[in-house]
């Protein structure tokens, strides 16, 4: 691969890269409206669900497959599948289809991230990957803020159908340049794929993220159903730990975790996305429940976040290629992460919206220090027949550190809320959904009633705080992480040079 076809196949998984990260978001603000047409109010978690289980199940077997395969058949079959299920989901005609054809997207979306991200470890070597990282780091950063708002506006202007229509001619041109352009050389093996592990893996990873998007919600944490679900995860965690020692070529190898680089890789990816969504999903809520900004409002107030994550991925990654060293980046990252956490734990009733925006900026650039550069330590520590599986593990443990984080920092909410409830309102506060203060405010919740207001607020405050300073505790343990980062020198020659100097007479077998 000469340099033009490098830099295609850079900017085609990027786009591939930033679809599947756009609908994990764009869906959100329009599913009123979606579910208003369609008439399935009691199924629209399922429509965010449905994509959530199959693209977070996948992502493993992907990173696998793609070892053995070649990046280029399995990122086209992934995009190819997402289109189909981006244009199903547009001509879904009643909620069952939406919620069905949104699991096959989740399909192919599951193998354009970590994909994409293993492609780019493909074709830049370890040290001059940290001048690209940063344009990775920015697609994750955009799309969390464009996904809503582009999401809206289609929906207000068009119809809520072209938020999937718009995957087609972007992904129609990213899977054009993959297929025409990506020849990266990789070394066959005899393999059997391992369908025990793959299926235990899918089987417990759906048990844990019921519980997580079910518990507190849909069910009680104590319920029969989430006590068993939780009960089959665990046990199907265990065996599938079990099969992974045993089996010739495991899913998910568990000696890669020996090396202590990825395992503390992973367990900050874990961190990482607890304490990412934690600011993300609950900083809107205090905007506009609490300082008592529009609903657009609250999501712009993420942009600085956006910006700040941008610009620091972008400096970061260059500063990585100039000096070769990447562990003081996620210490730094992490410790200015604390600093925006402490920041927000500090807001209360009498705070504005700049107070908000500065703790975001702040948790903006501790985000672009460390996103991408614990997977850029994690690629340069595997050998280059795990760097698939390598890659896709670091983005598994993210994605269920998201779910999990979200869905406990609600449950601390809710139960906070309803404590504060009481002890401000005593006997008065049974009259207050509390469901009501989150999703309608205090006065839709409380009437028109100026002290009963006031005092819903206050509490609404407290129980943020309580869940900010959770965030705060939770980046700590990412500051421990942090510190256990192993350093190691990084490599200056990429895969396809390597590829290219090892097999001098590539033949039809060996190039993909």
């Amino acid at each position: 691969m000469n340099r033009r076809q490098i830099m295609l196949v850079f900017y085609g998984v990027m786009l591939g890269m930033l679809l599947a990260a756009l609908d994990q978001t764009i869906v959100a603000t329009a599913l009123p409206r979606i579910v208003t047409q369609l008439h399935g109010f009691e199924h629209l978690s399922w429509v965010v669900t449905a994509y959530l289980l199959t693209s977070t199940v996948t992502v493993p077997v992907y990173g696998k497959l793609s070892d053995l395969y070649g990046r280029r058949k399995l990122f086209a079959f992934a995009i190819l599948i997402f289109l189909v299920g981006s244009a199903l989901s547009g001509l879904a005609q009643n909620m069952t289809q939406l919620i069905v054809f949104r699991g096959v997207q989740g399909l192919g979306a599951g193998g354009m991230i970590p994909i994409a991200i293993a492609t780019i470890g493909d074709i830049f070597s370890p040290r001059e990957r940290g001048r690209y990282q940063g344009y990775t780091g920015a697609v994750f950063a955009s799309a969390s803020i464009i996904g809503p708002l582009a999401g809206g506006w289609l929906t207000d202007h068009a119809t809520w159908r072209w938020i999937f229509y718009i995957n087609l001619p972007l992904g129609a041109v990213a899977l054009f340049v993959i297929w025409n352009y990506m020849h990266v050389p990789f070394e066959r093996r005899e393999h059997r794929i391992d369908y025990p592990g793959v299926a235990l893996m899918t089987a417990f990873v759906v048990c844990l993220l019921l519980v997580a998007v079910w518990g507190g919600t849909t069910y009680p944490w104590g319920s029969p159903v989430i006590i068993g679900l939780a009960l089959a995860g665990v046990v199907g965690a265990v065996l599938f730990v079990w099969q992974e020692l045993r089996a010739p070529e495991p899913a998910l190898p568990m000696g890669m975790f020996r090396e202590s680089i990825v395992s503390v890789g992973d367990a900050a990816a874990l961190v990482l996305g607890a304490g990412m969504f934690g600011a993300i999903v609950y900083i809107p809520v205090f905007m506009q429940r609490v300082i008592g900004t529009s609903a657009t409002n609250s999501g712009v107030v993420l942009i600085p976040l956006m910006l700040g994550w941008v610009v620091s991925s972008v400096l970061t990654g260059r500063a990585i290629t100039r000096f070769g060293r990447y562990k003081g980046w996620v210490v730094s990252g992490t410790i200015v992460m604390l600093v925006g956490f402490w920041l927000l734990t500090r807001l209360n009733v009498a705070s504005g919206t700049w107070d908000a925006v500065i703790a975001m900026v702040i948790i903006g650039v501790g985000m672009g220090q460390m996103f991408q550069t614990y997977v850029l330590a994690i690629q340069n520590a595997v050998p280059r027949s795990d760097l698939g599986v390598a890659t896709a593990s670091n983005q598994w443990f993210r994605s269920i550190g998201a779910t999990f984080g979200t869905a406990v920092f609600g449950t601390l909410l809710v139960r906070r809320l309803t404590d504060e409830l009481t002890g401000r309102l005593g006997s008065a506060a049974s009259g207050v959904d509390v469901q009501g203060v989150l999703q309608n405010g205090a006065a839709a919740a409380h009437g028109s009633a100026p002290t009963a207001t006031a005092d819903i607020k206050a509490a609404l405050a407290a129980s943020l705080h309580t869940v900010f300073l959770a965030g705060f505790f939770v980046m700590l343990i990412g500051l421990v992480l942090a510190f256990l980062l192993k350093e190691i020198p990084l490599r200056t020659v990429s895969h396809v040079r390597e590829g290219a100097e090892t097999a001098p007479v590539p033949d039809a077998q060996s190039v993909v």
